[in-house]
């Protein structure tokens, strides 16, 4: 029988999940009547089909690909995608891997109903779009809500939808930022206070510095929002969708283009407070960046995670690397911090150590003998080859003349003649000053191996090429985990990537637990190292 999948979505929260299931009975009735047999349902809810960044979309077209079905129910053409790029990319995979598209709404689909349906789902999104901000913009300009929730303020249920009034708790938070801000604490500062007290961020996960910073050209943060002065600015951003991710991405919009309304009944914030505030961010301004040109850029920059928390770990003192969230937020309690240097040389230390290894360096010059073996046995019968096809059209030719002299017109053989020509030449260019390569083994490849290996490390502290060595090692390296440990009284280093997988095999592939010393600055600590070979992702403690 035929096998049959389906495929069903619905596109936001306001629809109700019993959609979903009334299509796929839909398509079922349908299938069975076709004498199909129903392989697998995939569903995505609550997602749009302006993308196809959706997990049941990508595992349908994955299960299309290794064949698990012959053919494609869906209840309409725009519950796949409402996108033309998208649904001809889809159409075009399913014809490749023979399987048919049929839909309740247009039946069997063709490359008609790609090219007419794809315009008429982008042109019904682009419609649907503009009448949304048209009737959002209509809101605005009677002092309503334009839409999304905003942190000092309580939506009032009405006949009117976007009607707000003033939250007093809320209310007071952002008065209190205000009054901290432009008493000279810093918006850390501010963050910790409110995090220590258990204070509900916006977002309900903690307090953070940018909550309360944002971007003033955007007018995002705490600190920026107009509507805390009684003044409502709507279309200042647009957000569009990236075709390569499919997330939402925001832009700025002309300033001309803001709607603008006063809503005095709306103020949080005093005048007074306000304007010291922006009096303190424009003196920010002013002062010289010297972090962004005089900081030296850390090599693992983004790449350190707090054992504790899983967040972000950044120089939280001089030279010293710690958890973001315990200076910033005061959400984690792990303190312990390490230097920045010392960090480096443990993880680029090991890397030094572990791969001057001897046994390592001896597998390396077989690899490398082999290698270059390899690569004369293909140099040489190249040599072989061209000489012999050389000597094969220098016959060929013999005969072309031989035939021209027994009476044959050379109008008949003038492509021949020309083709052996020009190939005769362009193997004669090969073969000019080749010679054959003697099978001989480099008698200081082992020093070479250990010469190159610290050039790599020695790269590192290179202004010159410290850069592009730096983004060869962060390449290998998913994460760097510092765990807090009373004992060490310093964070245990666990490292995991690719380059974690080189270090255990480098320090030996079939030992489960092995020790290693960590540094010059702890010559005398050794560490149980983890061999994760074989495990994704490796992991590869220090």
């Amino acid at each position: 029988m035929t096998r049959i999948a389906i495929y069903a979505r619905y596109s936001t929260d306001l629809q109700s999940q019993s959609s979903i299931e009334d299509q796929i009975r839909l398509c079922e009735e349908r299938a069975k009547a076709n004498g199909g047999e129903i392989e697998q349902s995939y569903t995505d809810h609550a997602v749009s089909g302006a993308s196809l960044m959706r997990p049941g979309i990508q595992m349908l077209m994955q299960d299309a690909a290794a064949g698990k079905f012959d053919v494609l129910y869906a209840e309409a053409l725009d519950r796949i995608s409402r996108d033309q790029e998208d649904i001809a990319a889809v159409y075009k995979r399913l014809s490749f891997a023979g399987i048919a598209i049929i839909t309740l709404s247009e039946g069997e689909i063709s490359q008609l109903h790609i090219g007419l349906k794809g315009t008429m789902n982008a042109l019904f999104l682009k419609d649907l779009a503009d009448k949304t901000r048209r009737g959002l913009r209509g809101r605005v300009e009677k002092g309503l809500s334009g839409g999304g929730k905003c942190y000092g303020y309580d939506v009032v249920p009405g006949e009117e939808r976007g009607q707000r009034t003033i939250n007093d708790v809320e209310a007071a938070v952002v008065r209190r930022i205000f009054e901290d801000y432009g008493a000279g604490k810093s918006p850390k500062a501010i963050a910790a206070a409110l995090n220590k007290e258990g204070i509900l961020s916006p977002s309900g996960k903690g307090w953070g510095q940018s909550t309360i910073n944002g971007n003033r050209q955007r007018g995002t943060g705490i600190l920026n929002n107009e509507l805390y002065i009684g003044r409502l600015v709507w279309n200042r951003l647009r957000y569009l969708k990236d075709p390569q991710t499919g997330k939402r991405v925001s832009k700025m919009n002309p300033e001309d283009d803001w709607i603008i309304q006063e809503v005095p009944d709306l103020r949080i914030v005093s005048e007074e407070l306000w304007e010291k505030a922006k009096s303190r961010q424009a003196g920010l301004n002013s002062k010289p960046k010297l972090w962004q040109t005089n900081r030296p850029r850390n090599i693992f920059a983004y790449l350190i995670k707090c054992g504790v928390c899983g967040g972000g770990c950044s120089t939280v003192s001089k030279g010293r690397i710690g958890c973001s969230n315990a200076r910033n937020k005061a959400t984690c309690d792990n303190k312990q911090t390490i230097p920045r240097v010392e960090l480096e040389e443990t993880v680029l230390g090991s890397l030094r150590d572990h791969l001057m290894n001897e046994e390592l360096c001896e597998v390396f010059c077989e690899e490398y003998a082999r290698h270059m073996g390899e690569l004369t046995k293909r140099h040489n019968a190249s040599l072989y080859q061209y000489e012999a096809e050389l000597q094969k059209l220098q016959r060929e030719k013999k005969k072309v003349v031989q035939s021209i002299l027994d009476g044959v017109s050379a109008e008949f053989l003038k492509d021949d003649a020309a083709r052996i020509e020009k190939r005769m030449g362009h193997l004669e260019k090969l073969l000019d000053g080749k010679i054959e390569r003697p099978s001989i083994f480099e008698p200081g490849i082992a020093a070479r191996y250990k010469r190159e290996v610290k050039r790599l490390i020695e790269s590192l502290n290179s202004s010159e090429h410290r850069e592009e060595a730096s983004e060869l090692i962060r390449s290998m390296i998913e994460a760097i985990v510092l765990t807090p440990s009373v004992e060490r009284g310093m964070p245990i280093i666990d490292l995991v990537g690719d380059l974690a997988g080189i270090l255990s095999v480098a320090s030996g592939r079939d030992k489960p637990a092995l020790t290693v010393g960590l540094s010059e600055f702890n010559p005398d600590g050794c560490e149980a190292l983890v061999a994760g070979v074989g495990f994704e992702p490796t992991t590869f403690r220090l």
